[in-house]
């Protein structure tokens, strides 16, 4: 399917992902050190959940933007293929969750 032009921007997400590179490294340095199991999961989930709000904010981006923006053109098609888009990632992300 060909990609419409992106409407959106993530650059805000930028500042949380460079959070969560240094939370990840501080998970490998709990490892390298043989840190508490516990400690080392609950570093981990708080990862996961710093992920899913990042997953979050650009999800809630793309309808916001780029689907409503799709969906207040002319263009059925286009409006059909967004609607297709947004089953095939939720879909997509009940598979994995």
């Amino acid at each position: 399917m060909k990609q419409a032009k992106q409407i959106t921007t993530h650059e805000k997400q930028l500042v949380f992902l460079r959070k969560i590179e240094g939370q990840i490294r501080g998970v490998q340095k709990m490892i390298d050190d043989n840190r508490y199991c516990v400690d080392i999961l609950t570093q981990l989930h708080s990862v996961v959940g710093a992920i899913l709000r990042v997953e979050n904010e650009i999800l809630r981006g793309h309808l916001e933007g780029c689907v409503a923006h799709a969906l207040d053109g002319k263009s059925e098609h286009e409006k059909h293929n967004k609607i297709r888009e947004i089953i095939d990632l939720i879909s997509k992300f009940r598979k994995t969750a």
